[in-house]
């Protein structure tokens, strides 16, 4: 980047955005595309996801954010070779990546009881996304899969949570709603401390309001 025109510039506004959020208490994350898949059959696709990752460890190093976060990729007809790439391909990502991926479940493939194993024997904080398990159950509990990615995090962990734009009985319930239905939020989120990102079309609005009810009820 220093390399390009104007890069040294660049970056110095990227370091600006780091300072600013450091002085406000804000957490920074990212969430690639969904093009960058670490487990894919394709080369191709592995060498670019490959690059994109080596760029955005270098902004996050800028910005100073701790997560740049990924679903499990693909199942490909085969989850547990898939997850074996996964592994694979973790093991060979350079120190700046590595120190700041994580892994989140999806609504269509990887469960948190499918990547929580991975999580655990390569030192990966799992991004426990409650919608997307309600979308996807595995069996086990919102507890227990809380519990369970809790304990893959040496710093605060970072959740998601969103509701279904059309309630459950509705079409397609892995669309987000605008808002948080305040009933989606886990009580056993209550005691502990994270960072939850909240996924909601109305954005600040949502959290906002979201806040307002945990106030209310006392969390």
């Amino acid at each position: 980047m220093a390399q390009l025109p104007g890069g040294r510039e660049i970056i110095a506004c990227f370091r600006q955005c780091g300072t600013f959020a450091r002085k406000h208490h804000l957490r920074l994350s990212f969430h690639p595309d969904q093009f960058v898949v670490l487990n894919s059959p394709n080369r191709q696709t592995l060498a670019r996801s490959l690059e994109e990752l080596g760029y955005q460890a270098e902004v996050a190093e800028w910005v100073g954010a701790d997560v740049i976060n990924l679903h499990g990729g693909g199942g490909y007809g085969d989850k547990p070779a898939a997850l074996l790439a996964l592994r694979r391909n973790i093991e060979g990502l350079p120190a700046a990546v590595r120190s700041r991926l994580t892994l989140e479940n999806d609504d269509r493939v990887f469960t948190p009881a499918d990547l929580l194993p991975v999580c655990r024997d390569l030192r990966v904080p799992l991004v426990y996304d409650v919608h997307h398990h309600r979308c996807l159950p595995d069996g086990k509990p919102i507890e227990a899969a809380t519990e369970r990615a809790l304990t893959t995090w040496p710093r605060e962990p970072l959740f998601h949570i969103s509701s279904p734009v059309a309630g459950w009985r509705g079409p397609q319930p892995e669309r987000h709603h605008d808002y948080i239905n305040p009933k989606a939020f886990p009580a056993a989120w209550k005691h502990h401390t994270l960072t939850v990102e909240v996924e909601a079309k109305a954005k600040e609005l949502a959290v906002a309001h979201l806040l307002t009810w945990l106030g209310k009820s006392g969390t």
